[in-house]
């Protein structure tokens, strides 16, 4: 997430009402097609989309209600997304004679913290698109309220990213946050308590970016860039021009460039005095260990957790910092000491963001598969990194593009097979229905 740019103490986070308009989605449909090119995505393939567009005409008969969970690599999915909806589904349908009801779409979770960052015009786009705001950081009661609502009784299916954020990688699945499953219990319950037949279906969908191109020179040049930044010393010659040894020079420089990136971290978090540690996972745990314990003990949090909950309690306590319901009750000191408070806030909540960075790295990736799309991943997660440590997180990186973009929709699970299950264990069961998911993302993304 890009810097906010805390100055001073904000009025307190209010809740976004999803409020659907069907004049902006129509707008936004017809600007969709400009906004991909921009983001250099030239080509979508989809495979099951007539299995999707079976379940929206299912849906829209009133035979189910639909949980679509896609993965998150990029900020761009949201977009792709919209695509397969708008578009692909519609396309699908009509080609194998099913009669859909306009407008093909869901309505879906957004990190409350988008229009922070992105602006006050996107928060007011995500709501007419009818999104939903979450704190993930928190028991955000009110969100979790309204999209249960939405699930059983809205008019269109309910879409959520159970990764939680974006993890930049397309061949590699973060965890998955319970609440998706639990989301879909609920969805049962409140069915049965009406004495409603329809199935819950979540369905899986696998998303991946794939460059057109085969040229590597794109990544040579992306690892100088980086190199140059680093102010690493030149890389040595390439005395052989034979294709093993090019590509072992290559991630030989890879290794390099993290290397030295994590060793600058080390000197920046005084983690050398530590007894030394040779192993890269190792000392990017180390560090990451160290970033997050700089945020923890300024807002007095205990260090428990994965790593994405200690990141979104920090967040939270940040928050709380920086947007304030009292604003209009302190006094002209009072509010200045709130200024400062939220400055500091902002800082040490900055640390919390570099470790994000480093959140799915790891260690093997591109050593298991040495593909220009892996190269191109993890340095584009560098890029990131070190873009915002030198506070330049708006500048455009290196263009790896254009893209294509797969997508996969897997076989629905029925959330009615569990439900017995969910009554007498329901953590057991949501955990279990978590991994059930978690097993056809994975497959779907390596169907291709």
């Amino acid at each position: 997430m890009p810097r906010a740019g805390i100055q001073a103490a904000q009025p307190a986070l209010r809740f976004i009402p999803p409020d659907y308009k069907r004049w902006v989605l129509w707008l936004c449909r017809a600007a969709l097609p400009w906004i991909l090119r921009s983001r250099d995505l030239v080509q979508l393939e989809t495979s099951g989309g007539e299995r999707l567009a079976q379940l929206f005409a299912e849906a829209q008969a009133g035979r189910c209600r639909l949980l679509i969970a896609f993965r998150h690599p990029s900020t761009t999915d949201p977009l792709v997304m919209a695509q397969l909806l708008w578009r692909e589904v519609p396309r699908a349908a009509r080609a194998h004679g099913l009669r859909l009801r306009g407008p093909v779409h869901s309505q879906f979770l957004y990190d409350r913290g988008i229009p922070l960052w992105a602006g006050e015009a996107a928060g007011w786009i995500l709501s007419k698109l009818g999104g939903i705001p979450i704190q993930r950081g928190k028991l955000d009661r009110l969100a979790l309220k309204t999209a249960r609502d939405l699930f059983a009784h809205g008019p269109f299916p309910l879409a959520i990213a159970p990764e939680g954020a974006t993890n930049n990688h397309g061949e590699l699945l973060s965890p998955l946050e319970p609440g998706l499953a639990q989301m879909a219990f609920w969805c049962c319950e409140d069915l049965a308590a009406e004495g409603r037949q329809e199935r819950v279906l979540i369905v899986p969908i696998g998303l991946q970016y794939l460059t057109t191109s085969d040229d590597w020179r794109v990544i040579d040049r992306l690892l100088a860039r980086l190199e140059d930044l680093l102010g690493a010393p030149p890389a040595p010659p390439l005395l052989s021009t034979e294709s093993d040894q090019v590509l072992e020079h290559r991630y030989q420089r890879l290794i390099a460039l993290s290397e030295q990136l994590l060793s600058l971290l080390e000197s920046f978090y005084q983690s050398g005095d530590r007894a030394p540690a040779s192993d890269f996972l190792e000392r990017l745990s180390r560090l990451q260990e160290q970033g997050l314990a700089v945020a923890e003990a300024h807002f007095d949090l205990s260090p428990r957790g994965s790593v994405a909950e200690r990141c979104r309690r920090i967040e939270q306590a940040a928050w709380a910092c920086i947007y304030r319901d009292d604003l209009e009750e302190l006094s002209e000191v009072e509010r200045s000491l709130a200024d400062w408070s939220a400055r500091e806030a902002d800082i040490r909540m900055g640390h919390m963001r570099l470790v994000e960075h480093f959140a799915t790295v790891s260690g093997s990736y591109v050593a298991e598969k040495p593909s220009i799309d892996r190269y191109g991943e993890v340095l584009m997660i560098l890029w990131r990194a070190i873009a915002w440590i030198r506070g330049r997180e708006q500048e455009r990186p290196p263009a790896l593009g254009p893209w294509r973009v797969r997508l996969v929709v897997a076989e629905p699970i029925d959330v009615g097979d569990s439900s017995a299950t969910y009554r007498r264990d329901r953590r057991g069961a949501v955990d279990r229905l978590t991994a059930e998911l978690r097993e056809r993302l994975e497959a779907a993304i390596g169907s291709g």
